[in-house]
């Protein structure tokens, strides 16, 4: 009699083409359709914060919506170029030195969102020195939007069957085409939820129901902090890349999860930092 396991390993992956659609010799990929999903909800959720000048200090919003729409090509290319040299710096350095073609083949690899969270914030840094306004007000609209893109991005990762997640029995484990014959965690959709979707729904309770932007910078340190528990928490069912494997002769710690642990400080410190800074106001 076959075991759960038994039936688990036949599980067949969805069968859903990475390729969206296309037009003529152009092909449309889900990964493609993702970041633009996340920017622009991203972008129509940011002018509807800036729009309420009862969420800001003051009841003055410091950022006008044409600024925003300026911003979005800002952050596009924050969020793509630190991606991809993230990926490059973080997890494929060797490669890339031996075939440094390699840097644009975005399909091996892809991104990394520390990469794109470095990429983006010196993009915001500059942008808001260019156009006068508050940088922890920017970094702050900029974080409560940005689990839209997270969740699309995981998304597309489970439609392209990469970045699967660890052998397990568990009754909802999927067989990826990429990841052997082999059950394992829908990791990425794990990462949708949390990152995605909890951790929108966190923010947009601190955004409308403490009112957390009349505190500049403490939106930004509950992302921060959310996205690294999320992330390391998620870690722990999700297969490490193959050229890095586990860190430090464990079968446990990842590249991730080391990215992650300095984030947990960082936010917390952004959050009493904005607390101490709004309470010297009063």
């Amino acid at each position: 009699m076959p075991t759960a396991a038994d039936l688990l390993a036949i599980m067949p992956f969805p069968d859903i083409d990475p390729i969206a659609f296309s037009i003529g010799p152009l092909a449309i990929h889900w990964y493609g359709l993702a970041y633009v999903a996340g920017i622009l909800l991203g972008w129509a959720y940011a002018r509807r914060i800036a729009a309420n000048d009862s969420l800001w200090p003051g009841k003055v919003s410091p950022i006008s919506k044409t600024q925003l729409d300026d911003f979005i090509v800002w952050a596009a290319l924050g969020v793509v170029l630190g991606g991809r040299l993230g990926y490059i710096f973080f997890y494929d350095l060797p490669a890339v030195l031996r075939t440094p073609v390699r840097a644009l083949e975005i399909w091996n690899g892809g991104m990394s969102f520390h990469g794109g969270l470095t990429g983006t914030t010196i993009a915001m840094i500059l942008f808001a020195r260019r156009n006068a306004i508050p940088v922890w007000s920017l970094f702050d609209i900029v974080a409560a939007v940005v689990p839209f893109g997270l969740f699309f991005g995981r998304i597309a990762n489970f439609i392209n069957g990469e970045l699967w997640g660890r052998l397990t029995d568990v009754p909802w484990a999927v067989v990826f085409p990429t990841g052997g014959p082999f059950a394992r965690h829908p990791s990425q959709l794990y990462e949708a939820g949390l990152e995605g979707i909890v951790l929108l729904l966190v923010l947009a309770a601190f955004v409308y129901g403490m009112r957390a932007l009349k505190s500049p910078g403490f939106i930004t340190g509950v992302f921060v902090s959310g996205y690294a528990l999320s992330r390391i928490f998620v870690e722990f069912f999700r297969e490490p890349d193959a050229q890095l494997g586990y860190l430090v002769g464990t079968n446990w710690l990842t590249m991730g999860m080391v990215l992650s642990f300095p984030m947990i400080l960082l936010g917390l410190w952004a959050m009493l930092r904005a607390r101490r800074q709004a309470a010297l106001q009063l």
